[in-house]
Formats: C-alpha cells, sequence, structure tokens
C-alpha cells in the first residue's frame, strides 16, 4: 500500500499562471505535477473537491484515480479547472511511480519507442504567455531582452532567427505573425494585413531555404473563412502544419469542411481534453498532427489514451509545451514513448532563463534532439527554495486534518 497522505500546491506571484502539486505518501516519496492558468481556481478544486476523494487512497491505483476524477459532476471533457487541476495530480502519480520503481515514467508508461526525439522552437519570448505578452503586437519600440526574445525576432527579421536556429541544432520553428490582425472575431483579414502575416514566412525561405522546418501557429482566433484564406497562402511556403485555425477546435464539422479544402495540414488541440474530444476529431479525419498538453487534457495517464487513438488512425503525436517546465518533462516522457510522436515542443528562452530558478533538471537537446531522461520518475523536483521565496503561496491539505 502507498496511501496518499498530504496535497500541497505552490504558486509564486512572480508566474501567477503557474501551479504545482506535491503529492505525498505514508512510504516517504513525494510526486510532482503542474498546471497552467486560472491557478487560484486550480488550487481551490484541489483542496475543496479533490483532497477528500484522493486523500488516504491508494497512490498506485492511477487509472482508479483518474476515472473518478475525470468524470465530475462539472468539468468533464473540457481543459476546465476540474480537468487542470486532475491533470497536475495525475502527473505526480506517474511521478511517484517511477520513483517507486526506480525507472523514468517513459519506462513505467510501458517502455521507451524512442530514446531521442526531435525539437522544434516555438519562437516566444522571455515573459512569453503573460496577460501583457501573449498576443501582442511587436512595435518598433519593443527592444530585445536578450538573444532569445523570438518572439520579436520573427516578427523583426525572421530569416536571421532561422540561421539562429540551425546554428543551434534545431530543424525546426514555430511561429504566429498573424495573431495581431485578429480583429472582430477574426472573421477578416484585409489583403494587406494577410501579406504582412505571411513576409516572415517569406524571409525564412529566403534566408535558409527548405533547411528548417516552419510551424504556423493561429491560436484558435479565425473565423472559417478567414482561416481558410490564411491555409491557402501559407501553401506557397510548405508549412509543417498550421495549428489551431478555428475558434473553437471542438468545431468538428467545421474543421473537416476546412481540411478538405485547402492543402497545408492542421494540427490541433492544445486546448482539448479528455479522450473523447480527440475521438470524435480523429473519427470525423479533422486532423492531420494530434497535439494536447499533458497539464491540460487529463494527465499522462489520458494523454496516453489520446497518443493510442492517433495511433489507430495512423496520425503523428506533438505534445505542447509553452508553460511550465513539470508539463515540459511530463510532454517527454509521453513522446519519448508514444509510437506515432514525431516533436516535442520547447521554448529556447524559458529552458534558458527560468525554468531553471524553477526546477532541478531539464530536458537535454543535442543536435536538435531531446534526450531520454534516465533518473527515477519525471527527472526533476521543484528547488527547495521555491516554496521559501517571499511571494509564495503554499496550502496544504492532510488526511489527517
Amino acid at each position: 500500500m502507498s496511501r496518499i497522505s498530504a496535497l500541497r500546491t505552490i504558486r509564486v506571484d512572480e508566474r501567477p499562471n503557474l501551479i504545482w502539486v506535491e503529492v505525498e505518501t505514508d512510504e516517504g516519496l513525494t510526486g510532482l505535477g503542474e498546471s497552467f492558468r486560472g491557478t487560484r481556481a486550480v488550487e481551490s478544486t484541489i483542496h475543496e473537491l479533490i483532497a477528500p476523494l484522493v486523500l488516504g487512497q491508494d497512490s498506485r491505483r492511477i487509472e482508479a484515480i483518474s476515472r473518478t476524477l475525470l468524470t465530475p459532476y462539472l468539468g468533464f471533457h473540457s481543459a476546465s479547472a476540474e480537468v487542470r487541476a486532475a491533470s497536475a495530480i495525475d502527473i505526480a502519480l506517474w511521478d511517484l511511480k517511477g520513483q517507486r520503481h526506480g525507472v523514468p515514467v517513459h519506462e513505467a508508461l510501458g517502455g521507451a519507442s524512442r530514446l531521442e526525439i526531435r525539437a522544434y522552437n516555438t519562437c516566444a519570448g522571455y515573459a512569453y504567455n503573460t496577460a501583457a505578452a501573449k498576443r501582442r503586437e511587436i512595435g518598433s519600440a519593443d527592444a530585445a531582452l536578450g538573444p532569445y526574445d523570438d518572439q520579436i525576432a520573427f516578427m523583426r527579421d525572421a530569416g536571421a532567427l532561422a540561421e539562429s536556429l540551425l546554428s543551434e541544432g534545431f530543424g525546426a520553428m514555430k511561429i504566429w505573425p498573424f495573431d495581431p490582425f485578429a480583429h472582430a472575431g477574426g472573421h477578416a483579414i484585409s489583403l494587406t494585413d494577410l501579406k504582412t502575416g505571411l513576409e516572415p514566412f517569406r524571409k525564412i525561405r529566403a534566408a535558409v531555404g527548405d533547411r528548417i522546418e516552419v510551424m504556423c501557429e493561429l491560436h484558435s482566433l479565425w473565423g472559417a473563412h478567414t482561416a481558410e484564406r490564411i491555409c491557402r497562402a501559407l501553401e506557397d511556403y510548405d508549412v509543417f502544419w498550421v495549428e489551431d485555425p478555428l475558434n473553437k477546435m471542438d468545431d468538428v464539422q467545421g474543421l473537416v469542411d476546412l481540411r478538405r479544402r485547402v492543402k497545408t495540414p492542421i494540427c490541433g488541440s492544445e486546448t482539448l481534453a479528455g479522450a473523447a474530444s480527440f475521438r470524435n476529431l480523429l473519427a470525423a479525419d479533422a486532423l492531420d498532427v494530434v497535439m494536447l498538453d499533458v497539464a491540460w487534457c487529463g494527465g499522462l495517464t489520458e494523454a496516453r489514451k489520446i497518443a493510442g487513438l492517433a495511433e489507430a488512425y495512423n496520425k503523428p503525436v506533438a505534445p505542447h509545451d509553452c508553460t511550465g517546465p513539470v508539463a515540459l518533462m511530463a510532454g517527454l516522457h509521453l513522446a519519448l514513448h508514444a509510437p506515432t510522436a514525431i516533436f516535442q515542443e520547447v521554448v529556447r528562452a524559458t529552458l534558458a532563463t527560468w525554468y531553471r530558478e524553477l526546477v532541478t533538471e531539464l530536458p537535454v537537446i543535442r543536435g536538435g534532439m531531446v534526450q531520454a531522461p534516465s533518473a527515477p520518475g519525471l527527472g526533476l523536483a521543484l528547488h527547495p527554495d521555491v516554496k521559501r521565496r517571499e511571494d509564495a503561496i503554499v496550502r496544504e491539505s492532510r488526511a489527517d486534518t
């Protein structure tokens, strides 16, 4: 028996979108999980709804706990606060399993399909995914905060950025130059704005030719007609995929119609949760590439099922990361295990800076390939000083309270 004795959540004001959960057991082990966005709601869900359900339970029964947490009365089949909280708990339970047996999570999941996987760099900056920085339009007054402020770089000289990435071994990159033009629900884009959005792709091909793959992120900002117009325009640049083209990505028929009308491959979606959501899209032949986020979709337990569906439909998988270091490591373990995984997303700006301030270990990238961790469990922990920071908010629920 390995009973869950405590649940602990940790937030820091400096990173308000991130929350970590530590799951302690009576055998003296601590598993680490993470989720992102709406962290106060996730924190409340963990302590008010989840704690009464899982404290005292056997932490080895991951599937049973997952089924309980992913079938709440409200919030199921979506990336709700309930599912984001369940995802963080589930990741921590798999971390515990790996630690208990002395194996990395990719082995605990059933073994690795590969021991390294290709990385692509999402061209975000150091402060990306904060309220102020996510979709900001880059102006002439914006100054790069360092050598990896890649969102500014792709809007100013995407060709030079591609050369920089190639010099570090990256063979693929993702950019989102159309975001500033998504007004009034994204149901129209002017020809001038369309051509402006295409300019970074032109510069990349002019600078490095076909030596780098390029993905286009559309952030679920567009109506059907405009998404089609953008996808058709991108065909000239042989993009690897267009990600999340429609608002919203559970629009099965809309995605089917779009995919049949354009040649650009469609990827989706980090915004979806639950195997049923992906089943519906795959059954309708609405996607070319399956994108998921283990910290939003239901954790590694549900992510493995989604990857199994992708395998059944012979579709590639690419785990998302633009949130936090624990979700990145969990996604990497899934990418190493899942038979059809083709990429692990990374952000070199965060890997080089603030991710390192939060956790003890990070994925190792060599020659553009992310290496398999060999340490037990996820292979990382929170730095001890994170919980001691002045801006830390730590809350605990115990089996005896």
